[in-house]
């Protein structure tokens, strides 16, 4: 079972949370990881404000096995992968939209054919699929194991190894504080070092060698020194524990002692294919000795004593963080918000532009395959973020915005997401360029340019930054934009004409015609 978030990350308490709007709660949530070595999918019904899992399948996939020196997934990996979306979208494909979270992770960001494989899976699945930074993968990861554990104040450090990428975090409870992602894999150190299968001593040496050069840019952070107890996370940890426990090297998790047993046990065997040793399934066989080689470099370099591993991983904190979302409770609004404090954001005039947009947001016939209440949510980011470009400079800020937005670190966004916004911002003055949009995927590339347009608006009529602009009447018929303001009140505001008059020039470059009145 997976509770409420605590207090400190939602006033609200499980008997008096509501979902956003006036819609009724889902009864089954989902969470799909399209991870580097497996595909993870968790299905949970949603009951009074908890989440209780019904049903969960995994698949091993092998996707970074099948990522070339080119970065292209092949099309054997691709196939392999879509049947089992296909598999997985029988369970999902009829629930409803907002209700199923599916991401990848290390291999789709590395990928460079990501975006054309993405097009097939999203059908297969019959869901929209994100690529999330690693970054986003440690902290998802953390409040997966957060949940999965008892709250008990101290410094936790979580380790979570995949297929293609290693995660680090430091948090206390439910709140993540330190987060780290290193391309540093169980099965990229296996195909790089055992991919024949041979298992040497100077192999393994230089397997662990390779894994401790990644891990020193982290050393001095995120050593013994910055916690209190150390958790594992993912299925390598588990079966390591596991085999370590099954053999009677150590009693209670992971040891340096265990597994340097467990490390001897391997050498000894000499070959993967001759590795018999408890809780060690066929399938994971071929990607254990790297994953055995990072656990070592990790002990090694973090200086790590003892470590348990968790029930709780990245799906979890899919599923965790879905619940947020669907409880007002969305993680991604506080990222913009700290994003505008820490860029100085003028919040007073941010919020008048905020207004305004929404004003006029709810006079446009919205139509398309946007949510309503999505894209208003949207907007609202959109308007908060849209000068944090002028920290930097003011010529061209919003290309420096843009920038920001599209590079920073944002707990809750997914790359994709990060693009929606990054061009929101970009679009907020001087030309209006629509080909921006069409580079986003199906449906924002409709949606974000309508968007763009109201909060163009929004900025013009709040351009003085000093007046409250009147109640404003908007109107659209086709290609054309009305606005009606109160009778002589764009006569008495020139400047504000002179504003309405330049942004009808750039929205006629969009075969947009604005007019006022």
């Amino acid at each position: 079972m997976y509770q409420n978030p605590p207090a400190a990350a939602s006033p609200a308490t499980s008997s008096d949370r509501r979902p956003k709007g006036s819609r009724p709660p889902p009864e089954l949530v989902a969470a799909i990881d399209l991870g580097s070595n497996s595909f993870h999918m968790i299905v949970a019904s949603l009951r009074g404000g908890e989440l209780i899992v019904v049903d969960r399948l995994r698949e091993m996939v092998r996707l970074a096995a099948g990522l070339t020196s080119a970065r292209n997934l092949t099309p054997e990996v691709q196939l392999r992968a879509l049947e089992c979306l296909e598999r997985f979208g029988q369970r999902v494909r009829d629930m409803p939209p907002g209700t199923v979270r599916a991401v990848g992770t290390n291999t789709l960001r590395a990928a460079r054919n990501a975006q054309s494989f993405l097009i097939m899976a999203e059908q297969a699945l019959g869901h929209p699929i994100e690529v999330i930074s690693g970054i986003e993968e440690a902290r998802l990861t953390y409040l997966g194991v957060a949940q999965s554990l008892a709250a008990n104040g101290r410094r936790r450090l979580v380790m979570d190894i995949g297929g293609g990428s290693t995660e680090f975090i430091i948090g206390v409870d439910n709140t993540p504080r330190d987060k780290e992602s290193l391309r540093l894999g169980c099965v990229s150190l296996s195909s790089t070092h055992f991919g024949d299968g041979k298992i040497t001593s100077k192999r393994f040496r230089r397997a662990v060698l390779h894994a401790e050069q990644e891990l020193e840019p982290i050393e001095h952070a995120f050593n013994r020194d910055h916690w209190d107890e150390a958790v594992g996370s993912s299925g390598t940890l588990r079966v390591v524990q596991r085999i370590i426990q099954a053999a009677g090297w150590s009693r209670d998790g992971i040891t340096p002692e265990g597994l340097n047993r467990l490390a001897d046990a391997m050498l000894t065997a000499g070959h993967v294919d001759r590795l018999a040793l408890p809780e060690l399934s066929l399938e994971r066989r071929p990607i254990i000795v790297g994953g055995v080689a990072i656990v070592h470099a990790a002990f090694n370099v973090l200086r790590i004593p003892l470590m348990k591993v968790a029930d709780g991983a990245l799906r979890e904190g899919l599923l965790y963080d879905l619940l947020g979302r669907l409880f007002d409770d969305d993680v991604r609004s506080r990222s913009v918000s700290a994003l505008a404090a820490r860029y100085h954001v003028d919040a007073v005039h941010a919020g008048r532009v905020r207004d305004t947009a929404r004003h006029l947001f709810e006079q446009w016939p919205w139509t398309g395959a946007v949510d309503r209440d999505v894209a208003r949510l949207w907007l609202d980011w959109a308007a908060e973020l849209h000068e944090i470009g002028l920290d930097i400079a003011h010529s061209q800020y919003q290309k420096h915005g843009a920038y920001i937005a599209a590079n920073a670190d944002l707990a809750g966004f997914s790359r994709h997401e990060q693009n929606i916004l990054a061009a929101l911002i970009r679009a907020h003055r001087r030309k209006f360029q629509p080909k921006s949009f069409r580079e986003l995927p199906a449906p924002w590339n409709e949606a974000g340019k309508i968007l763009a347009v109201i909060l163009r608006l929004a900025v013009v009529l709040n351009r003085s930054r000093h007046n409250v602009p009147p109640p404003t009447t908007l109107e659209r018929h086709g290609n054309t934009i009305a606005l009606r303001f109160p009778e002589g009140w764009i006569n008495d505001h020139p400047l504000t004409s002179a504003d309405l008059e330049q942004e009808a020039e750039y929205l006629r470059g969009a075969d947009l015609v604005l007019t006022f009145t």
